[in-house]
């Protein structure tokens, strides 16, 4: 799958850069013609010299060559690159990357990027382990990168531990995996809901929920990359879509989600409902900001809202998927069954609220998937975004 492709290869100042040749001599053998990008202190690791002989291309590692002036557009290598893999990333360069400290060739060359990027860390056990590298690697993974795991071993301190980077073969598998599942929803039509709903009490207030929208923006960015033309129906989240193949439409109340809802789907051909929506409204909203009076407590009359998978499971065609989300904090298992069945869902996603770490407004969730045959696939805590890989390929082995 890598014929063909574009590679950057950013090299930071670590001792596996010695690992780095062979994953560049692993890329050219896989028919990938790669450029690397290194830090001034990946130069005290591996010359340019062995770098640029194994490439083909001279290596970039300075903004503009001192005796000509010519420039290294970090834009046009962001802008002509098919992936960017970062190996190793030391601590430091996943700080700056985490935070924009655009510095030296390598990180405003990621900051330009358009593709996806892979980021292999190196360093100490004790420098992974910290609170500062776990967070910066979190917001990385949050910016949509992808990050290969370090491995346990001996470490260039001689102490035993998590840290070491992947081996350049393991590293070459991750980008073939990549692009070997960029077509598995081509030419498909994948409608998602995302994000909370507000229901209108007055101009200034409303009844809403504690959902991000993070979940529902992962699967359509998973989707997209498997080749799906996605549409995204949101109510009002702080996220956005990253991939040019992502629309967003976005509503605010429950009534209108399930309208564009109810307009789309028949045209999808896999829908996926991941927003948190209201299950009731104020049944006269008022169009002036409902005062605060001495003695008198205004009484607000709910009415139910559309239930929006229901009505989509009713219009089901054959050969449409619908696949719900369940968010339940008691007999999670039953209420989730139950919903699938109720809604005529093919498939259901449970998460629950006793899992600290689960649920809205965090970067990670804990889900179960249940298909209608009754088998059900338990998954670990994981980043949201590897959560939206878990359930894409539930629904495609489906």
């Amino acid at each position: 799958m890598l014929n063909g492709k574009h590679i950057i290869l950013g090299i930071s100042g670590g001792i596996a850069a010695y690992k780095s040749v062979y994953l560049l001599r692993l890329l050219i053998k896989a028919g990938a013609e790669v450029q690397v990008v290194i830090t001034p202190a990946g130069k005290e690791f591996i010359t340019p010299v062995t770098l640029s002989a194994l490439s083909g291309k001279p290596v970039i590692s300075d903004f503009f060559t001192a005796n000509t002036g010519e420039w290294h557009s970090h834009v046009d290598l962001g802008l002509w690159a098919d992936a960017m893999v970062i190996a190793p990333a030391t601590a430091s360069t996943i700080a700056k990357m985490a935070n924009g400290v655009a510095d030296n060739m390598l990180i405003t060359t990621y900051l330009s990027s358009k593709s996806p990027v892979f980021i292999a860390p190196a360093m100490d056990l004790d420098m992974f382990a910290h609170p500062s590298t776990k967070r910066n690697l979190e917001l990385l993974r949050s910016y949509g990168n992808h990050i290969i795991e370090p491995a346990s071993g001996e470490l260039a301190s001689h102490l035993f531990g998590k840290g070491r980077m992947e081996e350049p073969e393991n590293i070459v598998r991750h980008l073939d995996d990549y692009f070997a599942t960029a077509s598995d929803l081509a030419g498909k039509h994948v409608l998602i809901t995302a994000g909370p709903t507000y229901e209108k009490i007055d101009p200034v207030r409303f009844i809403g929920n504690y959902s991000s929208g993070k979940m529902g923006y992962a699967i359509a960015e998973e989707a997209a990359h498997r080749g799906a033309e996605v549409t995204i129906v949101s109510g009002p989240v702080a996220v956005t879509a990253k991939n040019p193949g992502i629309t967003v439409i976005n509503v605010e109340s429950a009534q209108e989600m399930h309208d564009e809802c109810v307009k789309l789907f028949p045209s999808t051909d896999l829908a996926i409902m991941c927003a948190a929506v209201a299950d009731y409204t104020p049944a006269h909203p008022s169009n002036v900001k409902i005062k605060r009076e001495k003695d008198e407590i205004p009484v607000i009359r709910l009415v139910k809202n559309p239930d929006i998978a229901a009505c989509l499971g009713g219009m089901k065609r054959e050969g449409q998927i619908l696949v719900g989300f369940a968010l339940e904090t008691n007999d999670e298992n039953a209420n989730a069954l139950d919903k699938m069945r109720r809604k005529n869902l093919d498939m259901i996603v449970l998460n629950s609220l006793r899992d600290k770490g689960a649920g809205f407004r965090t970067d990670t969730n804990k889900v179960t998937i249940f298909n209608t045959d009754g088998s059900r696939t338990d998954f670990p805590m994981k980043n949201k975004t590897e959560v939206a890989k878990d359930i894409i390929d539930a629904i495609i082995n489906r």
